[in-house]
């Protein structure tokens, strides 16, 4: 199986300039736990930003939602894999860097994500 037949193609993405408000409402009016953060120039990199990334920011170490962007607190460049690898890699690389997200690119074009929780639910459909 390869990535292709497992990624999400319909990838929701935030301007890094965005605040963490704006971030964290985009996440729950889509019902998100992710949000891929955009490229600045066509020789960026994509960014990725989780809840998880927001919770340790605001809370953890008491930053400001209204004043902190996306780009403040997201992780960039984020790990991200071709669409003909093998998921079998895919959920080695999750494994070894201990993420459940991983952007597909094409020529450093975003054209998906994988996660986890999609690899586990195709592995959970071949079984039935």
């Amino acid at each position: 199986m390869l990535v292709q037949d497992v990624m999400v193609r319909d990838v929701v993405m935030i301007s890094p300039f965005a605040t963490l408000r704006e971030a964290l409402s985009m996440m729950k009016r889509r019902d998100l736990k992710s949000l891929v953060v955009d490229k600045n120039h066509d020789y960026d990199a994509y960014g990725l930003i989780t809840y998880t990334n927001i919770v340790k920011t605001v809370i953890a170490e008491s930053g400001d939602i209204d004043l902190l962007n996306v780009y403040d607190v997201c992780v960039k460049p984020a790990l991200s894999v071709g669409k003909s690898l093998a998921v079998r890699h895919v959920a080695e690389l999750m494994s070894q860097h201990r993420i459940k997200r991983i952007l597909v690119v094409e020529d450093n074009d975003l054209i998906g994500l994988v996660t986890m929780d999609d690899m586990v639910e195709t592995l959970l459909q071949e079984i039935d």
